[in-house]
């Protein structure tokens, strides 16, 4: 394989697929002079798609066959067993093989969890992978994990995640202490569940994590904390709810604003101020989560993204590359499990 980053896309995954998914490569080769993409799924779909985009196969955007496609609502156990040759697969396949150093997928998050575990494998000391995204806040931006791979999660696993995040962290952001925080529902020790009071005690024990103790949900946008760590239960439904608060907002301001000629004239007079702030937290910004604890790197898109969004995610998908943050997290958990064991 290349020296240079060669990312595997899965082109038929998410809401849209190819439609989404080839103009973002090519926002990315525009980009990027260094990068080799391979878009996997059906070539005679992909090669008309690249034909609409003016696009033509080259050393730096090929074309991978598979012949089928897994549903966003199929079973992740059904995608594993009955879809081999789906480009979800064969793209992580790529990875496998060595062919590709990362695949990006906005297709269905349990079948590309379960087939990246089972296809890539978990790093030792690692029980299970975990979600975790970037957050915008007041002083930057936030990454938060688990949202959505392990619904139970025990003390173990919870502490497990706050070493990915450390890493992960510390690699894309260029810090060297990440600040840890484990989110519960009050920052005095007695309040929690005995998972997260025991997490607490598991990370307090442990030298070499800037670990602060308890946050709490408001915290997550605050900026006083770089790293959050929550089970994918509770992450999940925090995303979701940001997300909606996010759209209820919009809709009301949106309202606001057409209410009469007055409001419409304020609304125009705003418009810079309102283009600024949703520059400033847009989520198509932060799209790419990265699927922590495997011994490659996965990236998930957000199944409706739009190619701006996309493109993004390939962008997480190459610095996890440059930063070789599988690698990292491995040569760290040796080390942590070293220093236990003296």
């Amino acid at each position: 394989m290349s020296d240079k980053p060669v990312i595997a896309l899965d082109a038929m995954g998410g809401d849209f697929g190819p439609e989404v998914v080839v103009p973002a490569a090519a926002r990315i080769l525009k980009q990027r002079s260094d990068v080799t993409l391979i878009l996997v799924g059906l070539e005679e779909v992909l090669t008309q798609q690249l034909a609409q985009h003016g696009l033509s196969i080259s050393d730096r955007l090929q074309i991978h066959p598979a012949s089928e496609v897994v549903a966003m609502d199929e079973s992740p156990a059904q995608a594993l067993r009955k879809k081999k040759d789906s480009s979800m697969r064969v793209a992580i396949n790529l990875v496998h093989e060595k062919r590709a150093h990362a695949v990006v997928s906005a297709g269905n998050t349990g079948a590309l969890m379960a087939t990246a575990k089972f296809v890539l494998k978990m790093l030792p000391g690692i029980d299970r992978p975990a979600i975790m995204t970037t957050l915008p806040s007041l002083h930057g931006h936030t990454h938060m994990l688990d949202l959505g791979a392990n619904v139970d999660c025990s003390a173990e696993h919870l502490f497990q995640f706050a070493v990915m995040g450390s890493i992960t962290a510390s690699a894309v952001d260029n810090v060297e202490n990440p600040r840890i925080g484990l989110l519960n529902v009050g920052s005095e020790a007695m309040k929690g569940n005995a998972q997260v009071k025991e997490a607490d005690r598991l990370l307090q024990d442990v030298k070499g994590l800037n670990y602060i103790g308890f946050v709490e949900g408001d915290d997550i946008y605050l900026g006083d904390v770089d790293v959050i760590v929550c089970d994918g239960f509770v992450g999940n439904i925090s995303l979701k709810t940001s997300e909606g608060v996010a759209k209820m907002i919009t809709h009301y301001m949106k309202q606001e604003f057409m209410r009469n000629g007055f409001t419409k004239l304020i609304g125009l007079l705003a418009m810079p101020v309102l283009k600024a702030f949703k520059k400033r937290v847009d989520p198509r910004v932060y799209n790419g989560a990265s699927l922590l604890g495997l011994q490659d790197i996965v990236i998930k898109s957000h199944g409706g993204a739009d190619a701006f969004s996309y493109a993004n995610a390939i962008n997480i998908a190459l610095l996890e590359v440059e930063k070789a943050v599988p690698q990292r997290i491995d040569k760290h958990l040796e080390t942590l499990l070293e220093k236990e064991s003296v």
